[in-house]
C-alpha cells in the first residue's frame, strides 16, 4: 500500500464511518478500484485506523465521557450482542468482506429504507425520547450487529435502531457516536491481535502508513461529527438514501455489465 492509497482510504474513513453510508463498504470500493484490496495489510490497515476515528468522538463529547458511570454502562449494555455476535460470526463477515456484489446490494436496499426513515418516525421529534434507557441500549445494540453485512452501515443500522424506539435524530445520532467508541475500539484490538504476526513484521514505512492513517481518519472525522447533526436536523435521511441508491445501483451496474470488481 502506498501513502496516496493510505490517505484516500483514511479520508474515506473519517468522512463516512460516522454517516449512515457504509465506511466499510466505501473503503471495500476503494481499495479494489486501486487495486489493493486483496493485500493482508490493507484489511488490516481499514480496521486499525478507525481508533483514530473513535478518538475524535471522544474528544468532540469529552464531557460526556467523564459524566458518570451510567453513561458506560449503557454503553456496555448496548455493546453486548455486538460483541457476542460478532465474536461468533467473525468467518462468515471475513468472507464477506471480499464480496462487492454484498456492498453494492447493501447500500441500495439500506438506501431506500433510508428514503422512507424521516416520515416514518416524524412523530419522534415532537414527541421522543432524549434519554437512552438500559432497554433502548440492549435493542439498539442488537440492532447493530446487522451493521456486520458490508455496506449496511453501523451508523444507519444504531441511528433508526434508536428512532425505532422513540428516540429523537438528535438522540439516535449520538448514542450511535458513542456507541462506536467500545464497538470498533473493540473491532481494532481484535483485528490487531488476530494479525499480530503480520504487525511484528511490518516494516517502519507500514508503521508510518498506520499512525498517518489515523491521524488523518481522527481529523476528518472530527469535522465530520461536527457538521452531521446540524446537517441532519435540516435536511434529515433522503440524501444519503438517494447517494445509497446512486452508488449501490452503480457498482450493480458495472458488475452486470462484466466489469472485474474481484478483490483477488
Amino acid at each position: 500500500m502506498s501513502f496516496l492509497e493510505a490517505l484516500i482510504l483514511s479520508i474515506i474513513e473519517g468522512l463516512t464511518e460516522f454517516l449512515p453510508v457504509s465506511s466499510t463498504g466505501h473503503m471495500i470500493i476503494a481499495s479494489t478500484f486501486m487495486g489493493s484490496a486483496s493485500e493482508d495489510f490493507t484489511k488490516l490497515f481499514t480496521v486499525a485506523i478507525q481508533f483514530g476515528a473513535i478518538l475524535s468522538v471522544v474528544l468532540v463529547y469529552f464531557k460526556k465521557f467523564v459524566k458518570s458511570i451510567n453513561f458506560y454502562l449503557l454503553l456496555m449494555v448496548a455493546f453486548i450482542p455486538t460483541g457476542i455476535i460478532g465474536l461468533s460470526l467473525k468467518g462468515y463477515v471475513d468472507a464477506l468482506l471480499e464480496e462487492v456484489v454484498v456492498v453494492a446490494i447493501s447500500l441500495l436496499l439500506g438506501g431506500i429504507v433510508l428514503l422512507f426513515v424521516d416520515k416514518y418516525f416524524e412523530k419522534n421529534e415532537t414527541e421522543g425520547e432524549i434519554k437512552v434507557s438500559f432497554k433502548t441500549a440492549f435493542i439498539i445494540g442488537t440492532i447493530q450487529s446487522i451493521a456486520m453485512i458490508p455496506g449496511v452501515s453501523r451508523s444507519a443500522a444504531t441511528i433508526i435502531g434508536g428512532m425505532s424506539q422513540k428516540l429523537t435524530r438528535k438522540a439516535a445520532a449520538e448514542f450511535s457516536f458513542f456507541l462506536a467508541v467500545p464497538t470498533m475500539f473493540a473491532a481494532t484490538l481484535k483485528s490487531m491481535w488476530d494479525e499480530k504476526e503480520l504487525l511484528i513484521e511490518s516494516s517502519n514505512n507500514e508503521w508510518l502508513i498506520l499512525l498517518m492513517g489515523n491521524i488523518v481518519a481522527f481529523i476528518v472525522a472530527y469535522f465530520a461529527i461536527k457538521s452531521f447533526i446540524s446537517f441532519l436536523n435540516k435536511n434529515g435521511f433522503k440524501v444519503f438514501g438517494y447517494y445509497r441508491i446512486a452508488l449501490g445501483g452503480l457498482l450493480l451496474i458495472l458488475l452486470m455489465s462484466g466489469v472485474n470488481l474481484d478483490m483477488a
